[in-house]
């Protein structure tokens, strides 16, 4: 495979993950959550990082993870002590950054581990870091690290697809049905993060909060089904590494950035021609629009 397709392949998988796992984000309206995770898991990779002094490999990932999982914790600890959700959010996900780069400015050194690749990635340095698969060859590290992760987030929503969509539009309805409400948020919350840790040395914060949120808010104005909705998703995801690759070429300008871009540009276009929530659509058949959302 060329060095291009390494990297479309790379921003893809990140795209179908993030995308599936950003429709739940969406509904469950916890969407700035896949930005205070994606922020926090620096702190999880610094720590990581002065243990093992090693800058990728499992103790990233398992450091990346339990940040996550911290964020999504102190976050739920605040709001139960009646702090308003995002201002918990607010104050978690600064401090915990905070605290990572701290550490990076006095602890970490001298390594390839910045404030500036944490944020934004170096996507295509990918392709030259690869390992050895059975039958397969060699393969990029990140490329095969978000197989797998693609694959766990595909198993868990397809084996709990019915508790996801219960304790995702109507958790008290799933409390009183005997499902375990906490345990599926933390559940999710570790996906969220698996997913963010997988995809943030690759692509940076920014790409991974616009794959997670982005291509979900997409879907969600051409569809009310839930499995379209997660499909569309992924599509979007797809897309826009796609388009976002061909624009980062086409003005020799970054490649993460570019991508996020067109998740925007995807997002507007359903904006404006969505049939059910589209501007142009609330223009052109005002009343069939007015009867079906008061109805």
């Amino acid at each position: 495979m060329t060095y291009t397709m390494w990297i479309i392949l790379t921003a893809s998988l990140v795209g179908l993950s993030c995308g599936v796992i950003g429709v739940f984000l969406i509904l469950r309206k916890q969407a700035m959550m896949a930005d205070a995770i994606s922020h926090t898991v620096l702190l999880g990779i610094v720590i990581a990082y002065m243990v093992t002094q090693q800058v990728s490999g499992t103790g990233m990932l398992i450091g990346g993870i339990l940040a996550g999982i911290l964020t999504a914790f102190l976050v739920q600890m605040l709001h139960s002590l009646k702090v308003q959700h995002d201002a918990s959010l607010g104050i978690v996900f600064t401090t915990l950054f905070a605290v990572g780069v701290i550490l990076i400015s006095t602890s970490v050194g001298n390594v390839h581990l910045d404030v500036q690749h944490a944020l934004m990635g170096e996507i295509t340095f990918i392709p030259f870091t690869t390992v050895e698969i059975p039958l397969i060859g060699a393969v990029p590290k990140a490329t095969a690290l978000l197989t797998v992760v693609l694959i766990l987030v595909i198993f868990f929503i397809i084996a709990f697809y019915k508790e996801w969509k219960i304790t995702s539009f109507d958790p008290a309805l799933a409390a009183s049905l005997g499902i375990p409400v906490i345990f599926f948020h933390y559940l999710f919350m570790t996906l969220v993060s698996v997913t963010t840790v997988a995809s943030f040395d690759a692509v940076g914060a920014i790409l991974v909060v616009a794959m997670l949120i982005t291509p979900a808010a997409s879907a969600y104005l051409w569809t009310d089904k839930l499995m379209w909705m997660l499909i569309l998703s992924g599509g979007f995801g797809v897309l826009s590494a796609v388009i976002g690759y061909w624009i980062a070429t086409w003005l020799d300008t970054s490649i993460s950035g570019s991508m996020a871009f067109a998740t925007g540009c995807i997002f507007l276009f359903g904006f404006l021609l969505s049939p059910k929530h589209g501007l142009i659509s609330r223009w052109v058949r005002p009343e069939a629009w007015k009867e079906e959302h008061v109805s």
